[in-house]
């Protein structure tokens, strides 16, 4: 398995009203599915001007890598992946609180900017003459590509299978492949690099992305204070903002 990429990023931040840590110089480690990138980085500046005083680390990879980083021993504070059952694998160590689902997100098909390949649609991927780049079936993005396949009969030719969706994007940026699967939110990351094309809704898949303090977090209202801003109303706008849908129990609520 690839190791995964561990960005640390250098953001000063602090403890909302009501939720300090006490400590000036707290620092949690936020591990994030790859995906999270973007509005992550944008939510980090809210926490930023709420919580003077307090860095935040950012750990992101493919949701697997994360959860066996933690069951290997690996720090942190905040453990947010990109669909539920990879986050039930680190809750049922006892590695994780109770997780809350802040987000969801769907597939769709990318292709470079100009297309060469002429994909039109998600039969096209079954061609062996094209070169398809999925997720791996390990990691979330890759069990959404499977239901796809298993809810539109379509068995798709993948030349190559990537532990992080953020490999897939990137490989049809740079025109390494003629088409990929990635979730609808990562298209906006490479935009003037890539082509979404739909898939339709009664064979799409929708993951849920479920968000918590880790048990070892060495500064658990820190932690706590940072979810709150995710699943909050800043945190929500941001979300919505970089493509990602509702909580399901939000869906009725205005995310604007």
């Amino acid at each position: 398995m690839r190791a995964p990429v561990v960005v640390a990023a250098a953001l000063v931040l602090g403890s909302m009203t009501g939720c300090s840590s006490g400590d000036p110089d707290a620092q949690i480690t936020v591990l994030a599915a790859s995906s999270l990138r973007a509005p992550f980085a944008q939510i980090a500046e809210e926490f930023q001007r709420d919580n003077p005083g307090t860095t935040v680390r950012f750990n992101f990879a493919g949701s697997s890598d994360l959860v066996a980083q933690l069951q290997q021993g690996a720090p942190g504070d905040v453990l947010a992946t990109a669909d539920e059952p990879t986050m039930a694998m680190a809750t049922a160590e006892g590695l994780t609180a109770s997780p809350t689902v802040f987000a969801t997100n769907t597939m769709t098909i990318v292709v470079p900017i100009d297309n060469p390949a002429g994909v039109t649609g998600l039969p096209d991927l079954t061609d062996p003459e094209l070169n398809v780049v999925v997720c791996a079936e390990q990691v979330p993005c890759g069990a959404a590509t499977t239901r796809i396949e298993a809810a539109s009969g379509l068995e798709i030719q993948a030349d190559s299978e990537e532990t992080s969706v953020t490999d897939v994007l990137n490989k049809v940026a740079t025109g390494e492949a003629d088409a990929g699967i990635v979730y609808v939110s990562d298209v906006a990351t490479q935009a003037g690099s890539v082509t979404a094309i739909d898939i339709a809704d009664d064979v799409n898949s929708t993951n849920e992305y479920p968000i918590t303090v880790l048990a070892a977090s060495n500064d658990q209202q820190a932690a706590s204070a940072f979810v709150q801003t995710v699943t909050g109303p800043q945190g929500q706008r941001i979300l919505t903002q970089a493509g990602f849908g509702p909580a399901p129990t939000a869906s009725s609520e205005n995310r604007s």
